[in-house]
């Protein structure tokens, strides 16, 4: 598709008529990086309403190459731009490299905005490549950036951070903040590392599957700081550490998780772990292991767990490609594959809403 063409297309998501605003979202669905680059142009160019719904699409089309123009976005003037620019980023977060999150912390610390403030910092809150980003931003030369970005570390309490809050000890206006964290990421380890010891202590099997559920629930509470020690215990040698590991990781949600996860999907020897990443990654609801869920769908132990998993992608627009399967196994034998293949199907249904009549009559003549 010629460039102008997009371009044009792009700019009709507002159209007054729906079958041009449906036209104009196909073409920027299937369009590719031709149709990334008109819709960035289109945040930097166009009409307040133009903007918002090519934030809205990036946010679709799930491009981390819009990360930084959309951080621009939150600072314009119009209140709905601002808005869907950070929906957008929040949808992208998975995504976004550390460039967007060095101009969020780079927001943070110039805007006198208290509102676009709060913006990125509640979008730092989310973005899991913001952590490298905020410690620079602790080594900052001036206080109150140190002050910014020790508070948000903090609150992340992210094991990534002890390094910098470690080197970060002798700057006074952050020093306190320092030594707490660090109290508080050495005791979140210990909790941790004790609890999975006492668990691959347990030799009885009969026991194991019953200490290893208890384990769960006494380590959920500490919910996300615990992320990346969790991902560490993806590797343990022990299958059932693996288990609880991926099982937690799931209940927790963050989407730190997700490429470990479909590393353990792929490589594990255990149909037991295997299990538990499907089942903690459709929890998830990322797109990204959507070709990993299909692949494994002829795979009787994995078959129901892939169809779930498959049923909670949030993007529905990456299962397109697989509409056939889905109509398909919407009669299979498997009560609750079927259903999860009726719900996706109907999904895309909606999705699809071709133009009819003279409608489409029109885009052909054009």
């Amino acid at each position: 598709m010629p460039k102008e063409t997009i371009e044009t297309l792009v700019s009709e998501l507002v159209h007054e008529e729906d079958w041009r605003r449906m036209r104009a979202t196909a073409a920027c669905l299937s369009g590719g990086p031709r149709a990334v680059q008109a819709l960035i142009s289109a945040l930097q160019t166009g009409s307040s309403s133009l903007k918002a719904e090519a934030a809205a699409m990036l946010a679709r089309v799930n491009d981390p190459q819009a990360g930084v123009p959309l951080v621009g976005l939150l600072c314009d003037e119009d209140e709905v731009v601002r808005n869907a620019s950070a929906s957008a980023l929040e949808h992208l977060a998975g995504v976004l490299n550390e460039t967007t999150a060095s101009a969020l912390t780079s927001l943070l610390y110039a805007s006198k905005d208290e509102g676009v403030r709060a913006a990125a910092s509640g979008l730092l809150g989310v973005i899991p490549n913001a952590i490298a980003p905020l410690c620079k931003m602790l080594a900052h030369h001036d206080p109150e950036a140190q002050i910014m970005a020790a508070k948000m570390l903090e609150h992340l309490l992210d094991s990534r951070s002890a390094e910098a809050f470690i080197n970060a000890m002798g700057q006074p206006a952050v020093c306190d903040i320092a030594v707490r964290t660090l109290k508080k990421l050495s005791a979140i380890r210990e909790r941790i590392d004790e609890m999975f010891d006492a668990l691959r202590a347990i030799e009885e099997l009969s026991e194991r599957e019953e200490a290893r559920m208890s384990t769960v629930i006494n380590l959920l509470a500490i919910g996300r700081p615990s992320v990346e020690i969790l991902i560490e215990y993806l590797e343990d040698d022990d299958w059932l550490i693996r288990e609880a590991a991926a099982d937690l990781l799931g209940k927790i949600g963050d989407i730190r998780a997700v490429e470990p996860l479909m590393r353990r999907l792929q490589v594990d020897q255990d149909s037991g772990v295997k299990e538990f990443a499907m089942k903690s990654l459709g929890l998830i609801g990322d797109a990204r292991p959507a070709e990993l869920y299909i692949e494994a769908i002829p795979i009787r132990p994995l078959r129901v767990y892939a169809m779930e998993a498959l049923a909670k992608v949030k993007d529905v627009e990456v299962l397109r490609p697989h509409k056939e399967l889905f109509n398909r196994l919407r009669t299979d034998r498997d009560g609750l594959v079927a259903y999860n293949s009726g719900l996706i199907a109907d999904k895309l249904e909606a999705l699809d809403g071709t133009p009819v009549g003279g409608q489409a009559g029109q885009d052909d003549d054009e």
